[in-house]
């Protein structure tokens, strides 16, 4: 892997043109590779990927070779063309739907006992094929787990989420590990808590949404208030603050903006004016989603559908320029980290306190 967690670098969530993430079950490398060659013409130095848990491990004591070999194929594709690789493993959750292995019951996800054997297994096989490959970045636990899986507890999902990023560790070392939770957790009493998820990855994952965390809401339906355009940064010093590390490595995971919430033609900004402002608040890494525009042959919610940055005929559009000078002018950069302690996170988190929190924090960097 080339940047450091003190470093700044752009990538994208890759979506493929071809049978969508569908394609683990239809593979196509001449498309992927087409894909791929876009990415890097935009100036992505990595890609987060889906493994689609149901086909890759069908049954508890099974991982299927053929999956797996077509994973091996995708990182040597991206890193033929000098993008590294964060493979993302129980999805779970994707694009509004829920896929979830039939064998793997909704109730003791988090119960190691009950299901680390199969989830370990599934875990060892991944991270031998991905860590073979320089290109590797590290290990995903899942995309939002709690949106498919819900522990009774934080503390039980706090302590399945350290095993398996223990797990990680021992079988893929090297690599940086994460959990990448939606805005939950940072919002609400839910399945991980924000101490946890602060303070036990080597670098924090946010899913940073004007949407979902009601930035837009709150904006008056205005997708580019203030608000939405300092999310990213806002919630950057946020996981600081429960981290009680300024210079806590941040990873603005997921990010992005649909022309279902504001005009086409204020997307580049959007993406230029949050980055930039995540950057000052010490964010290192960022992952926009995704990379390409999704196939509507495909029936999604309509908001899926233009949150690339490429067509779905591989052209690049102005938010895909906009990410390619933003990448080519910060890759590589120190993060400034700060030292500035943030006002202690809210006592007791809701909606409301982590709003007011944020809201706090934006005005007082005016």
């Amino acid at each position: 892997m080339r940047y450091g967690v003190q470093q700044h670098r752009f990538g994208v969530n890759y979506v493929p043109t071809r049978a969508w993430w569908d394609c683990w079950n239809d593979f196509d490398g001449d498309a992927i590779a087409r894909d791929l060659d876009a990415v890097a013409a935009i100036g992505a130095d990595h890609i987060r990927i889906m493994l689609m848990w149901p086909s890759f491990q069908p049954n508890p004591t099974v991982v299927s070779s053929a999956h797996l070999q077509r994973l091996d194929s995708l990182m040597a594709l991206a890193g033929a063309r000098g993008l590294d690789v964060c493979v993302t493993l129980f999805v779970g959750w994707l694009s509004g739907y829920a896929y979830k292995p039939p064998f793997q019951r909704d109730d003791n996800f988090y119960d190691i006992l009950a299901s680390g054997a199969a989830q370990e297994l599934y875990l060892q096989r991944v991270a031998a094929v991905a860590s073979a490959h320089g290109n590797f970045m590290g290990l995903d636990l899942g995309n939002e787990l709690a949106c498919c899986w819900r522990a009774p507890t934080s503390a039980v999902g706090d302590r399945w989420s350290a095993h398996m990023l223990a797990q990680a560790r021992a079988h893929a070392p090297g690599g940086v590990h994460v959990n990448g939770m939606d805005h939950g957790p940072w919002f609400d009493v839910g399945s991980f808590s924000a101490q946890h998820l602060a303070r036990g990855q080597d670098i924090v994952a946010l899913h940073c949404w004007p949407l979902f965390t009601g930035a837009i809401e709150r904006s008056g339906g205005d997708a580019m208030h203030a608000r939405c355009l300092h999310l990213s940064a806002a919630m950057t010093a946020l996981a600081k603050a429960h981290a009680g590390d300024p210079a806590k490595p941040v990873w603005v995971q997921e990010f992005g903006m649909s022309e279902s919430w504001t005009a086409a033609a204020n997307v580049p900004s959007f993406l230029q004016a949050s980055s930039e402002s995540a950057m000052a608040a010490g964010a290192a890494w960022f992952t926009w989603w995704c990379s390409h525009d999704l196939d509507r042959s495909y029936r999604f919610d309509e908001l899926e559908y233009s949150l690339g940055l490429i067509g779905h005929d591989n052209r690049i559009k102005p938010a895909g320029h906009a990410f390619k000078a933003l990448a080519e002018a910060w890759r590589g950069k120190p993060v400034a980290a700060g030292t500035a302690a943030h006002a202690p996170p809210p006592a007791h988190t809701s909606p409301d306190t982590t709003w007011r929190w944020l809201d706090d924090w934006r005005k007082a960097r005016r």
